[in-house]
C-alpha cells in the first residue's frame, strides 16, 4: 500500500496505547505542519462505504490526511470488509491510517497479520510487576528526579496496572519537588492517594470489629486534611465493590491464587480483600454498598450534608 503509514495499535494497556497513538499523530503533524488533515472515526457506528470513500479521496488542497479508526473488532461487517479491502486494494490510498483497539486480540488474526505485512503493529499487554516498576522509575527519570527507596513499591501497590492513576501521582510529586528534583516518602505521604486507600481498608477493618470510634477518627483525619467527603465516599464504594467481587469468588471456591486473575484486581488489593472479606458476609457487603449508594444520592440532591452523611454511614454499618 502506497501510504505514509498504516499501523494497528491494540492491547489491554490503554494508557501506553493512547500515548503511542498521540505520539504517532504528533509525528505526523510535525512532518506535514500546516498541510495536514486529521480525522477520527469509531468503527462501532461506521459504514464501510463512507470509510472507503474517505481513505481513497485526496484533499482538494493537497493536504496530507491522517485517519484514526477505533473499535474495528466491535463491528464484524466492517472488520470483514476492511480485511477484504486491504487484500484487494493495496495501492489505492495515500493516506496515513492508524487503527486502534483497546482490548486483547489474537495476534494471528488475518487483519493483524495483513497490517503487520504492509505496515506496523504495536501490541500493548499489561505490564508485569517488574516491568511496571521499571516504567515508574523511567517516568521519574524523564524529569531527572531522584526518588527515595520505597516510593516505586508504594506506587505499584496502590496503582497496580492503572498507569493513568500512577502517572497522575508521579506528575503531582514531580511538580511538588520543583527545583530540588528530589521526592521523599514524606512527600508521597503528604500528597498522594495511597495513604487514603490504605486508611479505607483500616476504616473497614475497624467497622468490622465494631470499633466505630476508630473508624470515625480515621475519616475525620482525612477531612481535616481537606479530603472531599465525596471522594471518601467513592473510595469506600470502590473497596466495598472489590470486597464483593473477592467474596463472591471465594464463595464459589475459587482458589486464592486464581482470584487476582479472575477478578482483574491487583494482587496487593486481592490480598487485603481476602483478609478483610472474612469479617463480612456477602449479604452484609451488599447492604453496605446499597447504603453508600443511597447516601450518595442524598448528597447529590442536597438532602444531607456530605460530612454528616459520611459519619452516619460509618455508624450505621
Amino acid at each position: 500500500m502506497s501510504t505514509t503509514m498504516i499501523a494497528f495499535l491494540y492491547g489491554q494497556d490503554i494508557y501506553r496505547l493512547r500515548q503511542k497513538l498521540r505520539e504517532l499523530i504528533n509525528d505526523f503533524e510535525r512532518e506535514h505542519k500546516n498541510c495536514s488533515l486529521i480525522k477520527h472515526f469509531d468503527a462501532k457506528d461506521l459504514d464501510f462505504e463512507s470509510f472507503r470513500n474517505e481513505i481513497q479521496t485526496s484533499s482538494i488542497f493537497k493536504e496530507k490526511k491522517l485517519i484514526t479508526i477505533g473499535h474495528v473488532f466491535s463491528n464484524s461487517i466492517f472488520l470483514e470488509k476492511t480485511l477484504k479491502f486491504f487484500n484487494e486494494n493495496r495501492e489505492k490510498t495515500e493516506n496515513t491510517l492508524l487503527f486502534w483497539e483497546e482490548k486483547k486480540i489474537d495476534p494471528d488474526h488475518p487483519l493483524i497479520k495483513e497490517i503487520a505485512r504492509i505496515g506496523k503493529v504495536y501490541k500493548f499487554d499489561l505490564l508485569s510487576e517488574a516491568e511496571l516498576k521499571r516504567w515508574i522509575r523511567r517516568e521519574f527519570g524523564k524529569y531527572k528526579v531522584e526518588i527515595e527507596p520505597g516510593i516505586i513499591e508504594a506506587l505499584w501497590e496502590f496503582g497496580g496496572n492503572d498507569l493513568w492513576l500512577i502517572s497522575g501521582e508521579i506528575k503531582k510529586l514531580i511538580a511538588f519537588a520543583g527545583k530540588s528534583k528530589k521526592v521523599s516518602l514524606k512527600d508521597l505521604k503528604l500528597l498522594s492517594k495511597p495513604e487514603v486507600e490504605t486508611d479505607i481498608f483500616t476504616t473497614l477493618d475497624a467497622i468490622s470489629s465494631d470499633n466505630k470510634k476508630r473508624a470515625l477518627d480515621l475519616l475525620h483525619n482525612h477531612l481535616k486534611k481537606g479530603e472531599s467527603p465525596l471522594y471518601l465516599f467513592s473510595m469506600l464504594k470502590k473497596q466495598i465493590s472489590n470486597l464483593l467481587i473477592v467474596k463472591d469468588l471465594r464463595n464459589k471456591r475459587i482458589p486464592s491464587s486464581f482470584i487476582a486473575q479472575e477478578s482483574k484486581l491487583h494482587p496487593f488489593v486481592v490480598k487485603k480483600c481476602l483478609r478483610l472479606s472474612e469479617k463480612f458476609t456477602f449479604e452484609q457487603l451488599k447492604k453496605i454498598y446499597w447504603k453508600i449508594f443511597q447516601y450518595e444520592i442524598k448528597i447529590k440532591t442536597g438532602k444531607i450534608d456530605p460530612v454528616l452523611a459520611l459519619e452516619l454511614l460509618t455508624i450505621e454499618i
